[in-house]
This record gives structure tokens, C-alpha cells and sequence, in this order.
């Protein structure tokens, strides 16, 4: 169980520091990892995009916070809920990924950014696996 839970506090702090990232893009100096990020799930790789509109980066500072928001969430989840009571850890942790998941891997398809629905299964992944492999009522209290 302590493993589980150090993978979904590991998910979180990713979750966290991409947040952060996304949200300094708000910032035009700090914007080129975004920009980088954008580039490469927002095909062809040739540069062309832009966060240069107070809108641009009006929704990173929005994107960055509700993300950031999210991975303090799940880090109190997993050491507050799902550590003492793993079958309503399990289930605050799935039901909320699998929206975000569904929402944003739709939308990025919809926007015409397929590529990030890669991304998108990584961090699926990292918060799924902990809780999808607690097999047994003995080994959640262990």
C-alpha cells in the first residue's frame, strides 16, 4: 500500500509542477516550455505557435491554477482518504481523473491537438494503476 501511494503522490507532484508551468506561460519571459509543450502536441512542428493575446495567457494562468488545484487535491486524497479508507480513495481518485481524461482528451481532439491525448494517458496511468491494483479487502488495510 505504501507503494501505491508514493506513485500517487509522485502523480501528484508532476501534476503540480505541470500545473506551475502552464500557469508561468501566463508570464511572456517564462512562456517557452509551454510554448514548446504546445509545438509538439499541435502538429507540424514548425514553431508557429503563439501565446502573445491577454487571452492566451489568461487561460494558462486559469489551466496552470485549476492543475495545480488538482494535484494538491489528489496529494490530500491519497494521504488523507485513500490511506485510511482505500475503497473511497479509490473511487474520489477515478471518478475525478477519468472526467478530467474524457473532457480535456475530447476537447484537445476536438481543438485539433490529438497528441496530447498521449500526455493525457500518462497522467491516466499514474493515477489509475495505484488504485485499480489494490486486488484484496486484506491487502487495503495492510
Amino acid at each position: 500500500m505504501q507503494q501505491r501511494i508514493a506513485w500517487l503522490k509522485a502523480g501528484s507532484a508532476i501534476t503540480l509542477l505541470t500545473g506551475l508551468l502552464i500557469a508561468a506561460a501566463a508570464i511572456p519571459a517564462l512562456s517557452g516550455p509551454t510554448l514548446w509543450f504546445f509545438d509538439l502536441v499541435i502538429f507540424p512542428l514548425d514553431g508557429a505557435q503563439s501565446l502573445a493575446g491577454t487571452e492566451q495567457r489568461l487561460l494558462c494562468a486559469i489551466t496552470g491554477g485549476l492543475l495545480g488545484g488538482l494535484a494538491v487535491l489528489m496529494w490530500l486524497v491519497t494521504t488523507e482518504v485513500f490511506a485510511a479508507h482505500p475503497a473511497l480513495g479509490r473511487s474520489l481518485i477515478l471518478k475525478s481523473i477519468v472526467t478530467w481524461f474524457v473532457i480535456d482528451s475530447s476537447m484537445s481532439i476536438a481543438a485539433g491537438a490529438p497528441w496530447n491525448v498521449v500526455g493525457n494517458i500518462g497522467f491516466l496511468l499514474i493515477f489509475t494503476l495505484p488504485v485499480l491494483t489494490v486486488t484484496s479487502v486484506h491487502e487495503q488495510t495492510a
